[in-house]
């Protein structure tokens, strides 16, 4: 993930790189969160679990048609509000597994663009290939 084109850039100016969240079911069923265990080994020192929170659990993305995933995740992120002053003005790396459609990704920088970020930039480690339902 490193070598992709501008991802050590990305991380050396990040303020803060932060893991999609899994629900609390989801981890539970796991026993971990892929995307954390990516983010340690990215950046350990700037790897925050607990500022960006899954709100909800939600059906898994990759059972859904291309034109529900994003009514799905609908509210499903939301910033620690106590932590909230932690984002204004930042630099974030979001880190996913694999990336489907970008709902989750997409939704999730929302949540951190209402808190203030100033620049949101994404690694994955995979990318599905493109929907073959529309």
């Amino acid at each position: 993930m490193v070598s992709a084109t501008g991802a050590e850039d990305a991380l050396d100016a990040a303020d803060w790189v932060l893991p999609i969240p899994l629900s609390a079911q989801r981890l539970s069923e796991r026993g971990y969160n892929q995307a954390l265990l990516l983010a340690r080994q990215l950046s350990p020192h700037k790897t925050d679990a607990n500022l960006l929170l899954r709100t909800r659990h939600t059906l898994a993305q990759r059972t859904l048609p291309r034109a529900e995933r994003l009514s799905n995740l609908a509210g499903a992120f939301a910033v620690d509000p106590l932590r909230a002053h932690e984002i204004k003005g930042r630099r974030l790396v979001l880190v996913d597994d694999v990336m489907t459609s970008g709902a989750s990704l997409h939704t999730a920088a929302q949540a951190l663009r209402q808190a203030g970020a100033a620049h949101i930039c994404a690694l994955v480690l995979a990318r599905t290939e493109a929907d073959l339902e529309g």
